[in-house]
């Protein structure tokens, strides 16, 4: 689905891309180093296939910068709290360089103490949480990721946003092979990609969003906010599942919780900015069965997963990561599509691959 949405628009090769990113954030006021931190994880989620928050952000984050929603100068603090724990207060800034520093200071704690558990505070949006799960496992560390968000996600039977879109994001690495790689929203679609079929002209697909009277809707125009994962038959599991994000992202570290945060809409404009919350954990292999033995075992049971029987012939039964790693591969050949809106707020035209 991901390479059908954008099959239309053109492609640029990613350095390019990088380079554009880059020059726009610096030019926005963001600091060199943060707005690489920055252009790495969306990046991540372009190469992936995860349009909807990759390059395309960058409007987003520039109109954040210049607004005042996000703090161009920010003073990250790290605490250490116990020996497997910490905090880290994101000082408002961008929250891609204080997402890669909180799970970096995650796998100096797991180092010592087998996992590490850092919450982060006074933060913003942080993109695809994949990308910080992914620089853990490429590290040799299992990794679990959560963040909450401003509310966009009616409750089971709800006719009102409550909960944010509520990412899980998981990695863990696998013997002589890319990282096992989940991430997901707990509603049915991220908001994002509802803003990418926008973009592109596109009906919804069915059930997952609703407009402003609370009634499901195709149109990608009209719609205000989303049902949780699960739909209307099994909403119920994705809005426990974006309750639990919260808990262990927001409340846990004093973020603010989905219903009184900040709306995007209002941090976008400068009014005040998201205090959204997060925590990355890492978990060491070798304090449990072993990194040798814990890698062989993934590489297994893979093995086992991808050889399962499938329901259509010749649909192979995939793993999370498995379609996202197909389509970097394509991707690194042909260029990251890029939709029209973004295109245009970057200068593209010429640079195509």
């Amino acid at each position: 689905m991901k390479r059908d949405l954008m099959d239309t628009a053109n492609r640029y090769p990613a350095p390019r891309l990088a380079e554009a990113c880059q020059a726009k954030l610096v030019a926005a006021g963001a600091r060199p180093e943060d707005a690489s931190q920055t252009v790495r994880a969306m990046m991540h989620a372009s190469r992936l296939g995860t349009d909807s928050h990759g390059v395309r952000l960058i409007g987003y984050y520039v109109d954040m910068l210049k607004r005042g929603g996000v703090n161009t100068q920010p003073q990250r603090t790290f605490t250490q709290t116990a020996p497997a724990t910490g905090r880290l207060d994101a000082d408002f800034g961008l929250a891609h360089a204080a997402s890669y520093e909180a799970m970096d200071e995650a796998i100096t704690l797991a180092r010592h103490a087998g996992i590490g558990a850092v919450t982060v505070h006074h933060s913003t949006h942080y993109g695809a949480g994949g990308a910080y799960a992914l620089a853990a496992a490429e590290q040799g560390f299992v990794s679990l990721v959560l963040s909450n968000s401003d509310p966009a996600v009616a409750l089971s039977g709800g006719r009102a946003p409550f909960h944010g879109t509520n990412p899980i994001a998981m990695a863990a690495p696998v013997r002589d092979r890319r990282p096992w790689l989940l991430d997901m929203a707990t509603s049915s679609i991220p908001f994002n990609r509802v803003k990418l079929y926008r973009s592109l002209g596109l009906p919804l697909p069915p059930e997952v969003a609703l407009n402003e009277e609370g009634h499901p809707t195709l149109d990608a125009n009209q719609a205000r906010f989303l049902q949780p994962l699960g739909g209307m038959a099994y909403g119920h599991k994705g809005a426990a599942l974006a309750g639990m994000v919260t808990i262990l992202s927001a409340i846990l570290s004093g973020a603010d919780p989905d219903p009184i945060m900040t709306s995007t809409a209002a941090a976008q404009e400068g009014h005040k900015p998201q205090n959204v919350g997060h925590i990355m954990v890492a978990f060491d292999p070798n304090r449990f069965i072993g990194q040798d033995a814990f890698e062989a075992g993934m590489r297994d049971y893979l093995d086992l997963l991808r050889a399962s029987p499938a329901a259509e012939p010749g649909v192979p039964v995939c793993a999370p990561g498995d379609k996202e790693w197909e389509e970097a591969d394509l991707r690194s050949d042909l260029g990251i599509p890029v939709d029209p809106d973004t295109e245009r707020l970057l200068d593209l035209i010429g640079a195509k691959a």
